[in-house]
């Protein structure tokens, strides 16, 4: 265009550390070329289409993307952090039996700039509503975020990039149902952020039974594709664990699991079942998770139960699926 080369990085300040969404507020930028750029281009930002607040002080936000397509991402707030929760794809192409999401189709994945945007929204949220600064994120919201690796990566990139939001790695967690070869490549790219598995059962027919991802990626697989991420990253992993209500809440069940951890360095999340419409699952007894969790702290297995936040507002992990009609994504 004939500018000079300064410029451009001006303009990629005001997109990726002030988040600006509007040539018009380039205020170091001449009228002339904001005017060009105005004609020229087009900032396609995510927008906030409307948010519930929980009683627990969560807030659920909805999101319209540049095509019309509706997301959704979490703020939880807890008294020593300030997490934002962020979606990875239009819906998902996983199908895991106890989950809002696994019900919708995948209509595409989202670019690394929509989940920087919602990254953006939230913290602008927790800032606005509570007068704290975001302090964590997590990829668990709607979507399967290995399988959208490059979107996922680049986000990571901008997010933890100086001249971005210049957020910390370690503050970043990825969690995947479990597809073994990702796995390994995240190895391979020696990343600094965390890494969570989705388990659910520590036994491939259970396991088969409530997440199909793992016929094509068994226990074994994913148990060979942690060793390799771990060699590679020295990180330690996280296996996220729901106790089901006469499925998987048995000290059997937990006998299993604590021999999975073996594989690598690793801390058990035992978490709190939503039940959805949709499936028929319900939360195990509070005693029986206290059973269960005990059985794996004997066993040396660091172990931490989560209760659910935001759940009265479809908040809550395994909730989030647009349910308005007007969205073209109906989970209900």
């Amino acid at each position: 265009m004939g500018e000079q080369g300064f410029r451009a990085k001006q303009i990629y300040e005001w997109l990726w550390v002030k988040s600006c969404t509007d040539f018009d507020q380039m205020s170091n930028l001449s009228k002339p070329l904001r005017e060009t750029l105005k004609a020229n281009f087009e900032i396609r930002a995510v927008n906030v289409r409307q948010s519930q607040i929980s009683a627990d002080r969560t807030i659920k936000s909805s999101f319209t993307l540049y095509d019309g397509n509706v997301i959704e991402g979490v703020l939880i707030p807890t008294p020593d952090r300030m997490t934002a929760c962020v979606s990875s794809q239009v819906g998902c192409s996983l199908t895991c039996k106890f989950c809002a999401t696994g019900y919708m189709d995948r209509k595409r994945n989202l670019q690394a700039d929509e989940i920087y945007d919602q990254v953006v929204l939230i913290a602008k949220q927790a800032e606005e509503k509570y007068q704290q600064p975001l302090t964590n994120i997590v990829y668990m919201g709607m979507g399967e975020p290995l399988l959208n690796y490059s979107g996922m990566m680049k986000s990571v990139e901008r997010i933890t990039a100086p001249d971005g939001l210049n957020m910390a790695a370690k503050r970043i967690t990825v969690s995947t149902a479990g597809i073994a070869k990702m796995i390994k490549k995240l190895g391979d790219d020696e990343v600094r952020f965390n890494l969570a598995l989705s388990l659910h059962a520590a036994n491939d027919k259970k396991r088969n039974e409530i997440m199909p991802i793992n016929e094509q990626n068994s226990l074994q697989a994913l148990a060979e594709a942690l060793k390799y991420y771990y060699a590679k990253t020295k990180n330690a992993v996280t296996f996220e664990y729901i106790v089901f209500h006469n499925f998987n809440d048995e000290i059997q069940d937990a006998k299993e699991l604590a021999k999975f951890c073996k594989h690598v360095p690793c801390k058990v999340n035992i978490i709190e079942y939503n039940p959805i419409a949709l499936a028929d699952f319900v939360n195990a007894e509070a005693d029986k998770i206290d059973q269960f969790a005990e059985y794996l702290r004997g066993q040396g297995v660091i172990t931490n139960v989560r209760r659910s936040r935001g759940k009265d507002i479809d908040a809550a992990c395994g909730q989030l699926a647009i349910k308005e009609k007007d969205a073209d994504l109906v989970a209900d």
